[in-house]
């Protein structure tokens, strides 16, 4: 597909090399095309890695879309060059005086904090309840996506004993709905995370559906509105390296560091990871942006209520 990315983006080289086409601004306004207009508010500490991941599969359609990225004005990331912000991100109160076809709130390296101590956490709730009148479908990965529940619905996070740390086969408990389109029977999706959101506690709330489901893992992705939100609690955008990189990262700096489940050959971390969600990552993002976002945005994206 065609990304519609700024210009001297880093993840427009990384994934030339990878063989996918993304288009840089420059060469996008000579085509005549309303193209879709998507917002990441990414919150992870390693920017750059996490704009890679999204932009590859979002690269997954024939449709034209222009990315841009959003910013905290109430935190500054750590890890990211202050010259890349600038560069690339705009800030929230900016971006929120428009409207856009589709929207994807990261995760957040908080997800042990109570909700209420997070430092933006005010900031966050105005742009989830910004992004319910003026964005057509809105994807919430991981802490977003336990964020947005609790703020939303009241639903609320709980403490793991250990770590939830691997790929683990995922079930589709609704498989005839367009998000699942080509899916098969089973996919694996990557998790990485202390804390969970639980099935009694979704059940108890109208409005929410649990629509993928891991024996392992737990509640997967819960949607609400028509799809015009779901809620994932993995990281299919992860890069095949991900859990390698986090799990050698932590690995003699904690005592409680364990091993990836269900990722390296013959579970031997001297080995390569196997990368056994690929294929369900792509499809659904491409149906994200086909079924939920595409067919159903107004032509008149102003027209989004």
């Amino acid at each position: 597909m065609p990304l519609r990315l700024p210009d001297r983006l880093p993840a427009i080289e990384i994934l030339k090399k990878e063989n996918i086409f993304v288009m840089d601004e420059t060469r996008a306004h000579s085509q005549e095309i309303r193209p879709l207009k998507i917002v990441i508010l990414n919150l992870m500490p390693l920017k750059i890695t996490t704009e890679t991941d999204l932009v590859r599969l979002l690269s997954n359609t024939p449709l034209q879309m222009e990315i841009y990225f959003m910013k905290l004005n109430s935190h500054t990331p750590k890890n990211t060059p202050v010259e890349h912000m600038l560069a690339f991100y705009r800030d929230s109160q900016e971006l929120m005086r428009q409207k856009f076809d589709g929207m994807i709130v990261t995760g957040a390296p908080v997800e042990t904090v109570p909700y209420e101590n997070v430092d933006y956490w005010r900031e966050i709730n105005s742009i989830f309840d910004w992004a319910r009148t003026n964005v057509q479908s809105t994807l919430y990965l991981c802490w977003g996506a336990m964020a947005a529940l609790y703020h939303f619905y009241g639903v609320p996070k709980h403490l793991l004993e250990k770590k939830k740390f691997g790929v683990f086969s995922t079930l589709p408990i609704n498989p005839q709905l367009p998000i699942f389109r080509g899916f098969d029977d089973v996919f694996s999706m990557p998790h990485s995370r202390h804390t969970e959101v639980r099935r009694e506690d979704i059940e108890r709330v109208n409005g929410l559906e649990i629509i993928a489901e891991s024996p392992e893992a737990g509640v997967s992705i819960v949607t609400s509105r028509g799809g015009r939100e779901f809620y994932i609690l993995g990281h299919l955008e992860y890069a095949a390296s991900t859990l390698d990189i986090e799990y050698k990262r932590d690995l003699g700096k904690r005592n409680d560091v364990e091993m990836p489940e269900h990722y390296y050959t013959h579970d031997n971390p001297t080995e390569r990871p196997q990368v056994t969600w690929r294929s369900a990552a792509n499809l659904f993002y491409s149906n994200w942006i086909d079924y939920y976002v595409y067919q159903e945005t107004p032509y008149n994206i102003n027209d989004i209520k």
